[in-house]
């Protein structure tokens, strides 16, 4: 086929062409036509977030970093979707884009893995360890159980972050299950209970973001979507939103499915852990959306001006 009929785009890490290529792969299942080699193109790009691997995402922009050239070269008419790992979404999208569909959600949980295997929690680590991570999330979580550890950042994709705590610079460090799932490392760590570290908006779901008026594109997205993802991931960006969270904010929040009742549960943290306010809510999957609104506004007035500074 000398034209592709669908272009995703999507960054160029191992991580993210391996979540295009789920993408891929369900189009071609659910639309025989997109099974023929050539059908569907995947176009690697490179993001912000790609680029500057020395400085931390808040300090250099926050959320968007991993997005926004995607999102350029769709608007563009370059590529006809967008393949993303969701909790880097920025809560609201540009005009003239949408986000059309969501992969079943993979294990949303973190995952610690200790240098030396000398510990299996947070709880047994020992006194002053330093644990990687670059999310401010997961450092406001541990420091509010462990005051006394250390929290540094080590950036860049999976793979280099294991050699990075293997060469010595941390004692331990915090990874997004969903990834080492994806990449065939389910094996590395120990899972951390939702109950100790809520993950954050979106983690484990691959969003797919097509333009608004794109009414082919939408169709064929809309034989993928899947509804409990949707339903989960929609009421928690929408607790985010009301939050206006960035990179800057400790945002947290975690929706899950029982037959047609969801249950969402949010936090706000100050960076240091020093305090950290929770709520959840309970009801109906149709009123997902409106009951993150509502988990957002009680966490923001909760928190105050000082949280979202």
């Amino acid at each position: 086929m000398a034209t592709p009929v669908l272009r995703i785009g999507t960054r160029g890490s191992k991580l993210a062409l391996v979540q295009a290529t789920l993408v891929r792969n369900a189009l071609a299942t659910s639309h025989p036509a997109l099974a023929a080699d050539g059908a569907i193109e995947i176009v690697a790009i490179r993001t912000t977030g790609d680029r500057e691997q020395d400085r931390k995402l808040s300090e250099i922009g926050g959320k968007g970093l991993f997005t926004k050239e995607i999102e350029e070269q769709l608007l563009d008419g370059a590529v006809d979707i967008g393949v993303h790992s969701t909790k880097d979404m920025p809560t609201r999208q540009p005009d003239g884009l949408v986000l059309a569909a969501f992969l079943p959600r993979e294990d949303a949980r973190d995952v610690l893995i200790v240098r030396d295997g000398s510990a299996a929690s947070i709880a047994d680590l020992p006194t002053g360890a330093t644990v990687a991570t670059v999310a401010l999330r997961r450092q406001a979580l541990l420091l509010h159980r462990r005051p006394d550890l250390k929290v540094d950042a080590i950036r860049g994709n999976v793979d280099t972050r294991l050699r990075k705590l293997q060469d010595g610079a941390a004692d331990a460090l915090i990874l997004a299950r969903a990834g080492l799932n994806r990449l065939g490392r389910g094996e590395v760590g120990t899972v951390i209970p939702i109950d100790e570290m809520l993950p954050a908006v979106g983690q484990g779901a691959v969003c797919i973001e097509a333009r608004t008026d794109d009414a082919r594109v939408r169709g064929l997205l809309a034989a993928i979507d899947h509804a409990p993802t949707a339903h989960c991931v929609r009421a928690e960006i929408a607790m985010l939103g009301v939050l206006d969270g960035s990179c800057r904010t400790p945002i947290a929040g975690h929706a899950v499915l029982d037959g047609d009742q969801l249950w969402l549960r949010a936090l706000v943290a100050r960076p240091d852990g020093s305090e950290v306010l929770t709520t959840e809510r309970r009801g109906m999957a149709r009123d997902g959306e409106a009951m993150g609104v509502d988990a957002g506004h009680e966490l923001r007035q909760r928190a105050g001006p000082g949280f979202f500074g």
